[in-house]
C-alpha cells in the first residue's frame, strides 16, 4: 500500500481546497478519497466530479460532499474478494481505498502498481548454503547473488509486493547476518523481517518459528533461489476454489523412454509402446497452505516440504496442484544462473501476480 495521505481531503473543504488538493497530485493518480471526522472515507473525488458539480452550479466555497462521487468502491484488507478487485481494475479504477473492521480508512492502493490485495503471508526459505554455486557462495548467501544488478531474492519480493503481500518473512542460516543486514531495509515497500534457524530444519521447518509472526489464513511458503512468472492470484483462487489445504506449485516434466515398453499380465505381454512419452508434474517449490496445517510443523526437529504433504495426505486432508505455464527457473547450478541471467537480461525479469475464497 503507498503513502496514501496526499490522496485524503476532509469533508469539511470546500470544493476550491479540492481542486488545490487535485493540482498538487499531478502526475500521480487524479483522485482524492473524502473522509469523515472518524476518519472514514464517505466519497472520492476527480477532475471530472469537479467539473460536473461546476457545471450544476457548485461553487468554489461549496462543501466538497456537493461534489464528490458517494457510490465508491472500498475494500477491507481482512476479507478480501480478489474477484472484486480483477472486475474494479477492469471497469478503469485505479484507486482503491482499504478499510478496517470499524469502516476507517487504513491505506490507499494503486491498481496500476499492485495487481491484487491477496490475503497471504509469506515465509521465504534462505538458509540453503548454496553448494553447487561454489565459489560464488563462499562469501555471499545465494539469495543475495545478483542478476541483472538485482539479488535473486529481490526478485520474488517484488512479486509479492505487485499482488499486495506485504508480510513476509525470511528463514535465513548460512550467512544469515547479510541477509539481516539486506532487509535491514524495505525491499519494494515491504518491511521484510528475518527469522534464523539455529540448526538445519530442512525445506520447511522454520515455518514452526515464523507461524507466530504470520498473520493470514493462508501461508504462502516458496524457496528464495526460484525466479518465476507464476500467477499468484490464479493459484491463490485454485486453492480457495478447491477448499484445499495444501496447494502445490507444480512443473510441466515430460519424460521420454528410448526403448519399446511392455504391458504384462502375469508372464504374459498384454501390449507394447514403442518409445512412450510420459507427462508428468514435479514439485516446484511454492505452497499455499492452510494455517491450521501449518502449525502442525514440528519446532524441534528437521522437516521437509514433501514430510508435510505426505503428513496431510495420510490425516485426509486436500491437497491439490496448480501447474505454472511460464518461466520456472530453479538457481541451483551455475548452468542455472547463466539461464537466469538471459531470461532477466532479455525480458526484464517481470514477474506475473495477482484472486478469493
Amino acid at each position: 500500500m503507498q503513502k496514501f495521505q496526499r490522496h485524503i481531503i476532509s469533508s469539511g473543504a470546500t470544493v476550491k481546497e479540492a481542486i488545490e488538493g487535485l493540482d498538487r497530485l499531478s502526475g500521480d493518480a487524479m483522485t482524492l478519497v473524502v473522509t469523515d471526522g472518524n476518519e472514514r472515507p464517505v466519497g472520492t473525488v476527480t477532475d471530472g466530479d469537479i467539473r460536473r458539480a461546476l457545471l450544476k452550479g457548485v461553487g468554489l466555497d461549496d462543501n466538497v460532499g456537493r461534489a464528490m462521487n458517494r457510490a465508491f468502491r472500498s475494500v477491507n484488507r481482512r476479507n478480501v474478494d480478489v474477484g472484486f478487485i480483477r472486475y474494479i481494475r477492469s471497469a478503469g479504477i485505479r484507486l482503491l481505498p482499504v478499510i478496517d473492521d470499524a469502516g476507517r480508512l487504513e491505506g490507499i492502493v494503486d491498481l496500476h502498481k499492485v495487481s491484487s490485495l491477496l490475503p497471504l503471508s509469506a515465509l521465504i526459505m534462505a538458509g540453503g548454503k548454496g553448494e553447487r554455486l561454489r565459489p560464488m557462495t563462499l562469501t555471499r548467501p545465494k539469495p543475495l547473488l545478483e542478476i541483472e544488478g538485482k539479488a535473486i531474492i529481490d526478485y520474488n519480493i517484488e512479486a509479492l509486493a505487485r499482488v499486495g503481500v506485504d508480510e513476509v518473512v525470511v528463514s535465513t542460516a548460512y550467512l544469515a547476518e547479510q541477509l539481516d543486514e539486506h532487509f535491514s531495509k524495505p525491499v519494494a515497500g515491504i518491511n521484510v523481517r528475518t527469522v534464523r534457524e539455529e540448526q538445519p530444519r530442512g525445506t520447511i521447518g522454520a515455518l514452526a518459528d515464523a507461524l507466530p509472526m504470520l498473520g493470514n489464513d493462508t501461508i504462502l511458503v516458496m524457496n528464495s533461489d526460484l525466479l518465476t512468472d507464476i500467477s499468484l492470484d490464479e493459484m491463490y483462487m485454485r486453492h480457495c476454489s478447491e477448499e484445499a489445504d495444501i496447494t502445490v506449485a507444480a512443473i510441466p516434466y515430460t519424460v521420454s523412454v528410448p526403448y519399446a515398453i511392455m504391458s504384462t499380465e502375469g508372464s504374459r505381454v498384454t501390449s507394447l509402446e514403442e518409445k512412450p512419452t510420459y507427462s508428468l508434474y514435479a514439485n516446484g517449490g511454492i505452497y499455499m497452505i492452510s494455517k491450521a496445517v501449518a502449525a502442525v510443523v514440528p519446532s524441534d526437529r528437521r522437516y521437509d516440504a514433501t514430510d508435510l504433504i505426505e503428513d496431510a495426505l495420510a490425516r485426509g486432508l486436500k491437497v491439490v496442484y496448480f501447474p505454472i505455464n511460464g518461466t520456472w527457473i530453479d538457481v541451483g547450478t551455475p548452468a542455472d544462473f547463466r539461464h537466469a541471467a538471459d531470461i532477466m537480461k532479455y525480458h526484464g525479469g517481470k514477474h506475473r501476480g495477482g484472486g478469493d475464497c
